[in-house]
């Protein structure tokens, strides 16, 4: 049977043939694959010769390439392009690659080549990178299993199938519930408070679905508008009610079972590892290396913010009180905070939105990336695609090729809420190939509709910029192996390149170089940038109490703090109690829903986004001192950015600021010192 995935890829660049492809090509292809690593696992452990960092670290770091590609093909596509079957072929094909994972690191054969070459080969022979890779690969097996006996070997296996089975539920069952849901209204009064463009989109969207009216959904761009501008708050109520049960209506989609197995899991695992919890065996390949040390940072900061934080949501009581509201609740934030936004800075974001059309957001951060690193972006027309809607663009440096990327901005029914870089190709440079990388931004940013372009709130346009840094992280990727490649770095780490370019949203010259509205060409006046760059700390303390609150909750499910007759709502309140300045809204949850640490990739890892923070603000202040596009400070960034893994990142850090990092450039930031 002809299957393209099962040849070299015949497109340009060799770049994913989405428009060649079948959904029934995935299973054979991946299964395919699972058998060709095996034989080259195989070839591995039988070679007669001694074992050498060539002939064993260097043969497995190419094992199973191929099958690598397709499955993170198929699995990108997924979570942008999915539909019922592809959905059930993840269940199906999940747990044989977990499986397939174990057979690797479980193999006592190949753990001993490799320890061999490990306890044999002097440091001073091989290069630092050489090195970093046989300590990963070393580390790799021995904190997946290698060790254990064989009956500890076959209950490892039973976990990382059912975990593997378990996070594929957790995401589709989240997908369902927010496709699941609408708010049709019918009544004009209902839709008071509400910008004129925002019911054009939600009239647009129940013209859709054949229904009279408007129709708001849990898609962000659909639902945050309505929460920020509704005037009626029985109906703010009702949405946020509906977003915050996500996945816990106690029916079949319900995720509550999901978290309990999957912590209960993970925390069996740590300790069949010899660690004391899961955040344990997570913090050890981290900066912060240990429980203790997050924690601490984590309180510190809380201690540092809740003040200012209380004065904030004070002062959203007092708005509040004008409309006889004496309990502010919740879904009462976001409305109060656009009133209080006025108040103080005389703009909304949804006026301030026909200055930011998609399309000059994009070229504004093709902009910084061609000031900063010299490169350029150039729609490619040729490259196949997963879905219409995807641009794709061949980024270049100095005229030669240097990756893909493939941008994907709109909310679809198969595709999962919020906003991620991921990639279908790698970066890596050895044996005479250089393998440039293909990297995809995917985000939810509200359409276009009749003759208007996508117009982007700044909340938006400052996302666009923070994945933007996440793909600059890949495209500049220049190591040997791919393993150690681009995001290839501990997790509270990569946060760092993303966030950094968060802060060009709010120097007043570059954004008025962008700022233009979509109509007229209009600059976006001064003082209105102005307004933009006095509010970049508004409501910071709260925002951030708001993110320590996701971090402590990680935390304690990852220190094994769930105990076994906690109800999941009861045990979130008592976890961030300490952080909350609203009553809590009884039948909801945030867990049934928190994928960034259940099927994501951030358990025990929440806190990276505010200690990524301490990072960028400190990075970002180097820029300031010199200049925010100073080709000689963006050299040594663009060093940091491009060795991936190869080098501890702080090391990587401090040759970039000849200095550790300091705390003081974020709390100046964000209000909580003076400067």
């Amino acid at each position: 049977m002809h299957n393209p995935l099962l040849k070299p890829f015949n497109t340009p660049f060799n770049s994913f043939p989405f428009e060649n492809i079948n959904q029934e090509d995935f299973k054979p292809a991946i299964l395919d694959g699972i058998a060709q690593a095996k034989q080259e696992i195989a070839q591995i452990v039988n070679n007669p010769a001694d074992p050498t960092f060539d002939n064993t670290i260097i043969a497995l770091e190419k094992a199973g390439k191929p099958l690598h590609v397709i499955a993170e093909g198929f699995f990108n596509i997924n979570s942008a392009e999915t539909n019922d079957y592809l959905q059930n072929l993840a269940q199906e094909l999940s747990p044989l690659l977990a499986a397939y994972g174990n057979d690797i690191t479980l193999n006592e054969s190949l753990f001993q080549r490799i320890k061999k070459v490990f306890n044999d080969t002097p440091k001073s022979s091989l290069s630092e990178e050489e090195y970093r890779l046989l300590d990963k690969t070393y580390k790799s097996f021995t904190r997946n299993g290698a060790l254990l006996d064989a009956v500890q070997k076959e209950r490892l296996r039973y976990i990382d199938k059912e975990l593997s089975t378990l996070k594929v539920k957790f995401s589709q069952n989240v997908l369902h519930e927010t496709n699941a849901y609408t708010l049709h209204i019918t009544s004009e009064q209902d839709m008071d408070g509400l910008p004129e463009s925002v019911k054009s989109v939600a009239k647009e969207e129940a013209e859709k679905r054949g229904v009279e009216g408007w129709i708001f959904t849990l898609q962000f761009p659909s639902m945050m508008p309505f929460m920020k501008y509704a005037k009626k708050r029985n109906l703010r109520k009702e949405l946020y009610l509906a977003s915050s049960k996500k996945a816990f209506n106690k029916n079949e989609y319900d995720n509550e079972e999901c978290v309990r197995k999957i912590v209960a899991l993970r925390q069996e695992r740590a300790e069949l590892l010899g660690y004391e919890t899961h955040a344990h065996f997570i913090l050890e390949e981290r900066m912060a290396t240990e429980p203790k040390q997050v924690e601490d940072f984590l309180h510190n900061l809380l201690i540092k913010a809740k003040p200012f934080a209380q004065k904030e949501i004070d002062q959203l009581r007092h708005i509040a009180s004008a409309d006889d509201i004496d309990e502010l609740m919740p879904y009462d934030h976001a409305y109060y905070v656009e009133k209080l936004r006025e108040a103080k800075y005389n703009f909304s974001e949804e006026a301030l939105k026909p200055y930011f059309p998609l399309e000059s957001v994009i070229k504004a951060a093709f902009d910084v990336a061609n000031r900063l690193y010299g490169l350029t972006f150039d729609r490619r027309n040729d490259i196949q695609k997963y879905h219409q809607e995807v641009d794709v663009f061949e980024v270049s440096e100095n005229g030669k090729h240097k990756a893909l990327l493939y941008v994907d901005w709109f909310p679809r029914e198969g595709k999962r809420a919020g906003a991620w870089m991921t990639s279908y190709r790698g970066q890596s440079k050895f044996e005479g190939q250089n393998i440039r990388p293909h990297i995809s931004i995917v985000c939810n940013f509200s359409r276009p509709y009749e003759d208007i372009p996508s117009l982007l709130t700044f909340n938006e346009v400052t996302t666009l910029f923070h994945e933007f840094g996440h793909a600059l992280h890949g495209i500049m990727a220049d190591t040997v192996y791919e393993s150690l490649s681009g995001t290839n770095v501990y997790w509270d780490f990569v946060e760092l390149p993303s966030q950094f370019m968060e802060n060009y949203c709010y120097d007043k010259t570059f954004l008025s170089s962008f700022a233009k509205h979509y109509k007229t060409g209009e600059p976006l006046p001064l003082v209105e940038i102005d307004k933009i760059v006095a509010s970049a700390n508004f409501m910071e303390a709260y925002q951030t109490l708001r993110q320590l609150s996701f971090g402590l909750l990680d935390l304690a499910y990852h220190t094994n703090q769930l105990r076994p007759d906690d109800a999941i709502a009861e045990f979130e309140r008592r976890i961030v109690a300490e952080t909350q300045l609203y009553p809590a809204v009884e039948g909801t949850a945030m867990s049934p829903s928190f994928s960034h640490i259940f099927p994501g990739g951030y358990s025990a890892g929440y806190y990276s986004y505010k200690w990524a923070e301490v990072l960028d603000a400190d990075a970002y202040a180097y820029f300031r001192e010199k200049g925010i596009f100073n080709r000689e400070i963006a050299e040594k960034f663009k060093v940091l950015l491009s060795k991936g893994g190869t080098v501890d990142p702080m090391q990587l850090y401090k040759d970039f600021r000849g200095r550790k990092p300091s705390i003081d450039a974020l709390l100046k930031r964000a209000g909580l010192i003076s400067n």
